[in-house]
């Protein structure tokens, strides 16, 4: 978590480079990695709403010995945990009622967590209205917050924040229609001292440009990368996160 802030600090806010173990081939995971280290990116999460494969420690393994930046896995349930990662996002998924993913899968994983020694950093996990049905939406069987409906994204942030959670996320989800607003993402980040994370649906650095504008602390990418798998484009993201000034930084409406 440290060095999250450390990087936020630095640099106005921080670039998350997603890799879903089920969208990439092994052979393929050392290139996507070092690219992403090699370009600009901040972190590397690594997980997805499924696993088809048995082999997630082996593909944590992989992509930690090809990057030189922090892994940091961003699990879809209880057997995403490897003992080869930096740090993993202890997930609540708060905008929701099901409470397997408010606290059931948590209980289940905590132990194991301890026993490996990775570190945990609590999330307040928050699904967003994108314009279809996501994968997320659909595993963790949970309605998202309209995407309009600012005030109850801000009203749950808050109560992340209270019960103590480290992180907020705001997640459209992969391949989503319609990214978190802009609006959102200011309404939430200025509500709340947490840092905002905002991930799904944004497919330009200009879109990604714009959540920082709009207070985004961290912004996230993954299926764009799958889908052109470009070198440039992780710079170019990476570029415009971090030249682009948050709202919170400088007390201005976007």
């Amino acid at each position: 978590m440290d060095y999250l802030l450390q990087a936020r600090a630095q640099r106005g806010a921080g670039y998350l480079v997603l890799i879903d173990p089920d969208k990439w081939e092994l052979k393929q995971l050392p290139d996507i990695a070092s690219a992403a280290s090699e370009n600009g990116a901040d972190a590397i999460l690594i997980g997805g709403s499924l696993l088809l494969t048995s082999s997630f420690d082996e593909i944590v393994k992989t992509i930690k010995k090809a990057a030189n930046i922090p892994c940091l896995i961003f699990p879809g349930s209880n057997i995403q945990i490897s003992r080869h990662a930096d740090a993993i996002l202890f997930l609540s998924l708060i905008s929701g009622r099901n409470p397997d993913y408010l606290i059931g899968v948590q209980v289940m994983a905590a132990p194991i967590i301890r026993l490996l020694g990775l570190e945990p950093i609590p999330t307040g996990y928050m699904l967003i209205e994108s314009g279809r049905v996501t994968s997320a939406e659909f595993m963790s069987n949970s309605r998202p917050i309209p995407r309009q409906k600012n005030d109850i994204a801000q009203a749950t942030a808050l109560a992340a924040e209270f019960l103590g959670m480290r992180l907020a996320y705001l997640e459209a989800g992969s391949g989503a229609d319609l990214a978190v607003t802009p609006e959102m993402v200011k309404a939430v980040s200025s509500y709340v001292s947490i840092p905002v994370i905002v991930g799904g649906g944004i497919r330009t650095p200009e879109e990604a440009e714009k959540r920082v504008k709009a207070g985004a602390s961290f912004v996230v990418t993954g299926n764009v990368l799958e889908k052109n798998g470009g070198v440039q484009l992780i710079r170019e993201f990476a570029e415009a996160i971090h030249s682009a000034v948050r709202q919170n930084d400088l007390g201005q409406n976007y």
